[in-house]
Formats: structure tokens, sequence, C-alpha cells
């Protein structure tokens, strides 16, 4: 049996740009043509800059947004096409984990029937009692204890309400969950606990993340593999470690460079990029980045980078990484 669990190909979400007229429509691309996998009991961590896409991606994985064209296989099965009724056997098999736990958490609702909810729309109890055991249980397993279970979300803190989030995530069973920068609403001290919890619970429970995040330092701790975006596409894909220690594309070295280092005596080479993002209503041609890059050469301008293996699953979409232009120039 295959250890894919996802596979997403050549995904585009587009929104269409109110106003547009003559008989041209036009589009913001906040996803365009997007391709990677997740494997079973991996975090795939995905990172880039505010308005690159990310969080888009994430909820277009679980069709929460309405895509545009591409695939999404969970398990094997295709799901791009499936309605509400059909998505609704699917949802027990990938779960999302919001943002703003502020805003994620319904205030007319106690604890209990937040939780209660998916377990009582997927008909996963017996009875009172077997509903009201799953609830605390699955209370304690995110760090609370029975006496929430009556209260309502304005009586919890952030990190408290991140759990509850997580809890009912939990809720069906689910076999991928979608984490949409679950810390960044959250103190230092507290996104620490609710990072060490979600570690916990892929262990303890065999399961599959995808973990978008904009700190790098956060998708270091959690991830097995990481994809960095740049306005709608990857730029790199690959291992942790291997993306961490020795970043290929401009953009990642970028990133990597910002990044503090607990160490006031280190010294290290911070590459400042020029410019802003470019809209995503009218991307440059070609390479997506050519405009900020500082190793632009004239192909970059035109064409589009095709995915270039650098090392053992580590891919970059750069022109730089093109060996047979390479050869030719010489």
């Amino acid at each position: 049996m295959s250890d894919t669990l996802l596979r997403v190909e050549d995904l585009k979400i587009y929104y269409p740009v109110a106003g547009s007229g003559f008989g041209k429509k036009e589009f913001v691309k906040a996803v365009d043509g997007v391709t990677f996998e997740v494997k079973k009991g991996e975090v795939f961590g995905i990172v880039g800059e505010s308005g690159c896409g990310k969080s888009t991606l994430g909820r277009g994985v679980c069709k929460l947004e309405n895509l545009t064209s591409g695939h999404v296989y969970l398990d094997g099965e295709d799901i791009t096409e499936y309605n509400d009724r059909r998505m609704r056997s699917i949802r027990k098999k990938v779960q999302m984990v919001f943002q703003n736990p502020y805003a994620s958490l319904n205030p007319r609702m106690s604890v209990f029937d937040i939780i209660a909810e998916p377990l009582l729309v997927h008909h996963l109890y017996q009875d009172k009692a077997d509903l009201e055991k799953k609830v605390l249980d699955l209370l304690h397993r995110v760090g609370l204890d029975d006496y929430h279970a009556n209260r309502y979300p304005h009586e919890f803190s952030g990190g408290q309400r991140q759990r509850i989030g997580i809890a009912r995530a939990l809720a069906v069973e689910p076999s991928l969950i979608i984490a949409d920068e679950p810390v960044s609403a959250l103190d230092v001290s507290i996104q620490a606990q609710v990072l060490n919890l979600l570690n916990e619970l892929k262990h303890d429970l065999d399961l599959t993340y995808i973990f978008v995040a904009h700190d790098l330092s956060v998708v270091e701790y959690i991830s097995d593999r990481v994809g960095v975006m740049y306005l709608g596409n990857f730029v790199e894909v690959g291992e942790k470690d291997k993306i961490y220690s020795n970043p290929m594309h401009p953009y990642t070295q970028a990133l990597l460079s910002a990044v503090p280092v607990p160490d006031p005596t280190a010294k290290r080479e911070r590459i400042l990029l020029e410019g802003s993002i470019p809209s995503a209503h009218k991307p440059p041609t070609g390479c997506k980045f050519h405009t900020r890059c500082p190793k632009c050469m004239e192909c970059c301008k035109t064409q589009v980078p095709e995915r270039y293996e650098v090392d053992d699953g580590h891919y970059v979409y750069c022109h730089l990484y093109d060996k047979e232009r390479r050869e030719q120039q010489k």
C-alpha cells in the first residue's frame, strides 16, 4: 500500500476581480498550480510571507475553498469534484485547526457542545453517556478538565481556546489535520505549549499534519518536510534539515537569513530583498520572483521555471539549477 496520504496536482484557486469588464474576466491567482504530496505520519510545513497563498492552499485541500482546477487525492480517492453531501464522509478523515482561536469558536455554545457537535453530526456515539464520556476524554487529552466543559469560549485564554479547537478537530478521529497558523495569535510561552501538545498528539494518535505558518522557527521545530511558497507557487520543497542547512532557492536563502540567532556575538550575512511582493492579480511573467531576485537572469523574466531535483527529495523551482541550460551557455 502507498504511504502517501494526500496528493495535490496542479491545484489552482482563483478569485474573480469585481468590476473587471469589457468581456474579459480578471482573477486574483491566490494558488497558481501547486503540486505536492504528504506521507502518512509526517508533518508537512508550508511557509512564506503574508499573502503568498499558504492559508488558501490549506483551506483548498479540505474543500473549504472552491477549486478552480487541479486535483486533490486523499488516501487515493479523488475528492476534487465532491459536493457538500459527498464531502461529509471525507470530513471524518481531514479536519482543520484555524488560526484565530477567538473567532473559530461559537460564543453561544458551551465547550461541551462545541466538541460534541462533530460527534452528533457524524453519529459517532452510542448514547448520551457515551457522548459525554467521549467529550470529556477529548478535553483531558488536550490538557483541560471536566469543569471546563460547561463554560463558554469568552471565559478562556487564547491558548485554552486553541486547545478546545484541537479537541474539536480530534473528535472525528481524522487521519489528516490542517493547522492554519495555529500559534500565531498566542504568546511565545503558550506557543511552545500548543506545539508540544500537537507533537504529543501526532505520536499518540498517528496523525498527519499540514502545518501552515510564517514563523520559520516554528516550522523548523515541528515539521519533517517543508514547502516554501511565493505568490501562489512553491519555490522549494524538501526535508527540513536540507532546506534549513542548505537552502537552494534565492527566496528561501533570503527568508532564512532573516531568522534571529540566539547569540548576540554571531555574525550573519543578511540578504535584503528589494521591493515588495507583486500583486497576485497581475503577477510577473516568467519566474514570479524575478522582480526581487538578486540572481535574476534574462530567461527568468519570460520562462516559468520547472521543478529540478537538486538532491534526493529536495526540489527547487529555479532556472539556476537547469543543468541543460547552463551547459548550453558554456
